[in-house]
């Protein structure tokens, strides 16, 4: 049965969330942050998560064995602002069981 993982996220005003995510829907990290509004609509996922912007990017704080990522990701975030060595799109990143505990800040916008 498939379980909810718990997935906290800090909203660009440096608030902590602890949100239930489910790893039935295949959902990913950018539409979570939609779903429970943790920014405002219209300054995440603008492309639709297509790894075609950077609206979405986050920085990852923990270690929490991610997916690798792919050339299109990769792209992108070199051409993103307010990059870091930890900074992944949202839209790329998968709600799996794997990710339970994963701790993300949004970047700025």
């Amino acid at each position: 049965m498939a379980q909810d993982v718990t997935i906290k996220i800090t909203d660009r005003e440096g608030i902590q969330h602890e949100v239930q995510a489910p790893t039935d829907m295949n959902m990913n990290i950018m539409e979570l942050v939609r779903a429970y509004e943790l920014a405002p609509e219209g300054t995440i996922g603008i492309c639709g998560g297509m790894a075609m912007c950077a609206s979405c990017q986050c920085y990852v704080l923990n270690e929490v064995e991610l997916p690798e990522m792919s050339d299109d990701e990769e792209a992108m975030l070199s051409e993103a602002f307010h990059v870091k060595s930890n900074s992944r799109l949202g839209c790329q990143l998968h709600i799996t069981e794997e990710l339970e505990g994963l701790e993300l800040e949004l970047a700025p916008e």
